[in-house]
């Protein structure tokens, strides 16, 4: 199950819930393993008081996203939640010349501060991960430039600090994109196991017996198509290209002969830069879906899908048909689900521009990778 936060929306799958708790529990044995370090070289810390008030933040940080974790409260995976921990984890970091006399073997806090850098690797990728790793890298070089100790704990050393953040962060992040592309790919082959069996012995033998007794030839093609694409879609082999362009003739083509539409698909850069195959699919499904609507509903003869890739994929479909009103004329299925929807699962959205009279718009804007 899902969490869903009522005031930013933000969606949390068990898959990260189970992550976090991983995490909750790594910074309760960092902590209390750093306050076991600092009880061992009490006789070298100059500043007991700053100490305990460091491991007091960690503690409170500790507590507060734990709590978050077992209730399900999805403000412990907002970016201002993991500022403020990575904040306490760089002021463990800061000041630990302030707590220590001398150069030692462990900084204030120990591993404590990397629970920090998991977190932003958990909700933000590798980027973030290792974007918040040289973050703390770097706070902990200038605790220890400013620290006044009798000798310099080594450029190497905490060269090498920094960089083991980054490396760490970068390397969860890309693990849980790995995990999540593995657990959706599970959960969509589940979803065609029960599609199949629902659709199996019902849509597709009625599809064929269509095929078989119709006198209609346009019907029998449209039939033929339907059954191919429920197939293809069960055998998990529907056409995932890279490339957005050919997806899109392909569509345009297909529907061109199955409703007589004339489609014509535009393009701003004749190579556009690599899409992800799930953005290329939802921009694909809803651009049919569109254009269906426009010869279905709005009796349109001619259709133009005018596409732009920038940092972002923006898809135009502008149809010359009968239009309608949306003030009288509210969203059906096709529109709510099949556009808007698909467009919402890869982290998109979509607007529709309608008048009577003067055809419809559907504007598409999409990210070239998914949004989590």
């Amino acid at each position: 199950m899902a969490a869903t936060d009522p005031i930013d929306r933000r969606v949390v799958t068990d898959l990260e819930w189970g992550v976090a708790r991983g995490i909750a529990g790594f910074r309760w044995l960092a902590l209390s393993w750093a306050a076991i370090v600092m009880y061992l070289t009490r006789k070298q810390v100059d500043g007991p008081v700053l100490g305990a008030a460091l491991l007091a933040g960690g503690l409170a940080v500790t507590v507060a996203t734990t709590t978050a974790v077992i209730r399900r409260r999805t403000w412990a995976f907002h970016p201002a939640a993991v500022a403020v921990e990575l904040g306490v984890g760089a002021s463990m970091l800061l000041l630990d010349g302030s707590v220590y006399s001398r150069i030692h073997s462990q900084s204030v806090g120990s591993a404590w501060p990397v629970a920090g850098i998991l977190m932003a690797a958990l909700i933000g990728g590798p980027v973030a991960g290792a974007g918040a790793g040289v973050a703390l890298g770097v706070a902990r070089w200038t605790g220890a430039e400013i620290a006044d100790w009798p000798r310099h704990p080594g450029s190497m050393s905490l060269v090498s600090s920094g960089v083991l953040f980054a490396i760490a962060g970068a390397a969860a992040g890309a693990a849980m994109d790995l995990i999540r592309r593995a657990e959706m790919q599970v959960a969509q082959a589940r979803a065609r196991e029960e599609v199949a069996r629902t659709l199996h012995d019902g849509v597709l033998q009625t599809l064929a017996v269509v095929q078989r007794r119709s006198a209609d030839d346009e019907l029998v093609v449209l039939a033929r198509e339907q059954e191919l694409e429920l197939r293809a879609y069960l055998a998990g082999d529907r056409p995932q290209a890279e490339e957005i362009g050919a997806a899109l003739r392909s569509i345009a083509a297909r529907i061109e002969r199955r409703d007589g539409l004339r489609v014509e698909v535009l393009f701003v850069d004749d190579e556009p830069p690599p899409i992800a195959p799930a953005v290329v699919e939802a921009i694909t499904g809803a651009v049919g879906e569109a254009l269906t609507n426009a010869h279905k509903h709005g009796q349109a003869t001619r259709a133009t899908v005018f596409v732009d890739i920038d940092d972002e994929v923006f898809c135009s479909v502008k149809d010359d048909g009968r239009g309608f009103d949306p003030a009288t004329s509210p969203s059906g299925t096709g529109i709510a689900r099949s556009i808007q929807g698909r467009l919402t699962e890869v982290g998109g959205s979509a607007e529709i521009d309608a008048r009577p009279g003067s055809g419809v718009e559907v504007r598409l804007h999409a990210p070239l990778r998914p949004k989590r």
